[in-house]
């Protein structure tokens, strides 16, 4: 990786953010020797310009940054580090130095899924519900999508709102099999929405 630490006399502007719920939480800078230590220990590590001396986040408080990735800029003089905290990332006590909270996305854990369905897919495990719909071909995953819905529509019309979220759930599952089985993603739906959201948009 080429960094530019000439540039800013021996110092490079390190963004944090969490792998999982893509938030910034932190700024630091590093120089060549902190880098070098991050990429070794696997723990981010910073130059600080106070103290002037290295220092690897969490060493006091315990609440490290595990590193997962770092990538340069365009300019080849400021990181995007991701990494995944060990708890409060603020001296204050705080999620983020802009006192944040730190949560993921619910609506992430549809990419997430989509990735472990895909894996089953690929892989096919025995024992796995999942490897079983697959096993079973289109038209029993097709099927499935539709009873799951029949008992949606039930459950919103007599039901209570804990029963309509499990059969939607349920719903969205095999939805979900469905559409890797035609390897398509729930983000190839999230797509079609967002252009549909545009006042331009005209129905096919």
């Amino acid at each position: 990786m080429n960094i530019d630490f000439d540039k800013g006399e021996g110092l490079v502007p390190a963004i944090i953010q969490d792998s999982s719920t893509l938030r910034v939480l932190m700024l630091g800078y590093m120089n060549r020797e902190a880098y070098d230590k991050t990429v070794q220990t696997g723990l981010v590590t910073f130059y600080s310009r106070s103290r002037k001396c290295l220092w690897t986040k969490g060493e006091t408080s315990g609440n490290y940054l595990k590193l997962v990735d770092i990538k340069v800029d365009c300019d080849n003089d400021t990181l995007l580090v991701k990494a995944v905290p060990q708890g409060p990332v603020c001296h204050t006590g705080s999620d983020t130095c802009w006192g944040e909270t730190n949560e993921a996305s619910p609506l992430l854990f549809l990419s997430e899924l989509s990735d472990f369905i895909e894996c089953r897919h690929h892989e096919m495990p025995e024992g796995s519900y999942t490897t079983s719909l697959f096993r079973d071909g289109l038209n029993r995953m097709a099927q499935k999508v539709g009873e799951e819905a029949l008992e949606l529509v039930i459950e919103a019309t007599n039901g209570s709102d804990e029963r309509l979220v499990y059969e939607g759930s349920d719903m969205l599952y095999h939805l979900i099999v469905l559409l890797t089985s035609k390897g398509l993603r729930i983000e190839d739906l999230a797509r079609e929405l967002q252009e549909r959201h545009n006042p331009n948009w005209k129905k096919h």
